[in-house]
């Protein structure tokens, strides 16, 4: 439900989006498609956001990739472990679709920045 919403905000705002069904899904994915930006959420199945976010970390072809965390984990130890483990930004949930694509905007254009 919450993949599918976010799916169809930012497919509303122009972007291609991939979708994944777990942390190992989502590496995998990430290393054939090689996306602009990840959108990990912290609770998947199988391996969690953060475990997905230093494993991009550690490989060469996804070290600077930009990885914006969504999640319902508000606390500030998680918010904290999720920027250890290397994500970008790190986002709560609920969020507006203007907030969601404004960060996604800004991720890229970091990216590009520093490309």
């Amino acid at each position: 439900m919450a993949r599918t919403l976010l799916r169809l905000m930012l497919v509303r705002a122009g972007f291609h989006v991939t979708e994944a069904e777990d942390g190992f899904d989502a590496l995998d994915k990430i290393r054939k498609n090689q996306p602009d930006v990840v959108l990990l959420d912290v609770m998947m199945p199988g391996m969690d956001g953060f475990a997905v976010c230093e494993q991009l970390r550690s490989e060469a072809a996804t070290a600077e990739l930009p990885i914006i965390m969504l999640s319902a984990k508000t606390d500030l130890d998680s918010i904290n472990k999720g920027l250890r483990a290397g994500a970008t930004v790190y986002l709560t949930k609920p969020i507006s679709p203007e907030d969601l694509t404004q960060h996604v905007k800004d991720a890229l254009v970091h990216f590009d920045e520093d490309a």
